[in-house]
């Protein structure tokens, strides 16, 4: 019986190459599971040792990293489509909202990116500079013209970190299960919503 090869008999040319496989074999394996993988099942996957995976990534946690880093341009087109249309920005940042904590339930490692800062005891904010970025790509996708609602960047920005921190207290404390879609939609829809249309009267 012929020895399998690791890595489909043609090993990486360069340490780049080597990571971007291990991470796309991670998304892979994360959107056929819908949940975490370890190193050991992308090794497997590849065909290699641990150790092989572990030079690259040295904890599970790298790896989901920049696996979620790896998805973000898809999972904001997905966003973008859901959001469509939307000018009003109450609705547009309900549907996001909404929309994104859904997604992060069916392929959580995305949620990395929103809730690594709180699941880091030396890490001082709930909002980290690369989930602030995350959330501006987010919402600069959206169709709302947000100057005429009074938001320059500095205040699309707050918005953002509000946002992000509302969010994580989701992660934090899940959605009643008894509470349905619409009344979940409701309920962001007042009071995240209230929140972003009263920034045209502090102008």
């Amino acid at each position: 019986m012929a020895r399998r090869r690791g890595w489909d008999g043609q090993p990486p040319v360069t340490d780049e190459e080597a990571s971007q496989r291990i991470v796309a074999t991670a998304v892979k394996l994360i959107a056929e599971s819908g949940s975490d993988v370890s190193i050991a099942e992308v090794a497997e996957s590849l065909g290699v040792i641990r150790q092989t995976v572990y030079r690259y990534f040295p904890t599970a946690d790298a790896l989901m990293h920049a696996a979620a880093v790896a998805s973000v341009d898809e999972f904001l087109d997905r966003l973008a489509e859901a959001v469509r249309g939307i000018s009003d920005p109450a609705e547009a940042m309900t549907e996001g909202v909404l929309y994104t904590l859904e997604e992060v339930t069916r392929t959580p490692h995305l949620g990395i990116l929103l809730t690594e800062p709180h699941r880091s005891a030396h890490t001082p904010t709930l909002a980290s500079d690369e989930a602030q970025a995350f959330g501006m790509r987010m919402i600069t996708r959206f169709d709302v013209d947000w100057a005429q609602y009074g938001y320059d960047e500095a205040a699309l920005r707050e918005l953002v970190e509000f946002t992000l921190r509302t969010m994580l207290s989701f992660f934090v404390a899940p959605n009643d299960p008894v509470r349905s879609r619409d009344d979940l939609r409701r309920f962001i829809r007042r009071w995240l919503g209230g929140a972003i249309l009263a920034q045209r009267d502090v102008r």
